[in-house]
């Protein structure tokens, strides 16, 4: 199978090319690099001994995307491409909206034009909004969300169940993500953020290289174990075989379906960076700072589903994730230039 990955040079796109070339699959990327870069591919094609397809393209500019669809004979589509930076999209929710429903809507009239049934959404954990009870399940209420980044997820998932019920051959499975962390094993290609980091974990390891001086911690007045927010962390490479997973169970079992991926347990801010610390041997200083617009307290999954149907469940440890973190972020201080 050929299978078109919008936003595949990304974070969670490359390490999906990974997964996805090594099980078999023939990979085509379509991204705009505008976060992201082109260095990707070529550590991808060296992980994997594969050569990938790339169009460097804008997913929401129609002909660009028929053109894609022209030269290559695609069997399926994981759709990654997307703002994703939850505080920015307080700030610009605007062109959250234009930029992450626009380039939904276009892919989809794509794919019906072209006859390709099968769509993998790279959804979140944000479209459950506030959490009413812990763990999150798929069967849960979602929304509202908390900030413009969950409304694009959830609006999506919306815009994507309504076509799959006025196309009944398009079967869709909606994979909500917990926060993705870690690199893959070989240092080669991990987390690249534009400017200082909104995510964690990178935040963590630029600390740790010496590109920022100090983390600051958002707020440390929640009602959790340490008054810091709690998250279920998830490896990316574990998050990118679940993309296998669920690939696999969408060609079997049509309509639309939706996961959590996840690995159920809560981590703190503060326990990551003391895992950070004990795993890799270096200080993090840290400083508290106000609450982030947006932000909740405390957001971990149940991933039974996930495991029952699809065959799929998270195996590696919070240790691994600092460990693969700090072996990206020292072998590439200044990420893919």
């Amino acid at each position: 199978m050929k299978i078109l990955l919008t936003g595949g040079a990304g974070y969670i796109g490359s390490h999906t090319a990974v997964e996805l070339l090594n099980a078999g699959f023939d990979v085509v990327i379509a991204d705009d690099f505008s976060n992201s870069s082109p260095e990707v591919i070529r550590r991808i094609e060296k992980i994997t001994g594969k050569a990938v397809s790339v169009y460097h393209v804008d997913v929401a500019d129609e002909k660009a995307l028929e053109g894609v669809f022209e030269d290559n004979s695609i069997d399926g589509v994981i759709h990654f491409a997307g703002f994703k930076a939850v505080g920015e999209s307080v700030k610009i929710p605007l062109a959250y909206y234009r930029n992450n429903i626009g380039c939904t809507l276009t892919l989809l009239e794509t794919m019906e034009k072209f006859g390709v049934n099968i769509i993998i959404f790279s959804s979140s954990a944000t479209v459950y909004g506030t959490p009413k009870a812990l763990p999150l399940a798929e069967d849960m209420t979602t929304g509202p969300c908390s900030n413009p980044y969950g409304s694009t997820k959830l609006f999506i998932e919306q815009i994507i169940m309504d076509a799959a019920a006025a196309r009944k051959e398009l079967t869709a499975v909606l994979l909500r993500y917990f926060n993705p962390v870690g690199a893959h094993q070989s240092g080669l290609v991990g987390e690249m953020p534009n400017g200082i980091p909104n995510n964690l974990m990178p935040f963590i390891s630029q600390v740790a290289v010496g590109k920022l001086a100090r983390l600051n911690v958002f707020g440390n007045d929640y009602p959790t174990k340490d008054g810091t927010g709690v998250r279920d962390y998830i490896h990316v490479v574990d998050l990118a075989k679940g993309h296998v997973a669920a690939l696999n169970y969408g060609v079997k079992n049509p309509g639309v379906e939706v996961f959590n991926l996840g690995t159920g347990i809560g981590y703190s801010v503060l326990d990551i960076v003391n895992a950070f610390v004990k795993v890799n041997q270096i200080e993090i200083p840290y400083v508290i700072t106000d609450r982030r617009a947006g932000d909740i307290a405390e957001c971990y999954a149940n991933a039974e589903k996930a495991s029952r149907l699809m065959g799929w469940k998270a195996g590696l440890t919070l240790e691994d994730m600092c460990r693969d973190t700090w072996r990206w972020q020292k072998n590439n201080p200044n990420g893919y230039e």
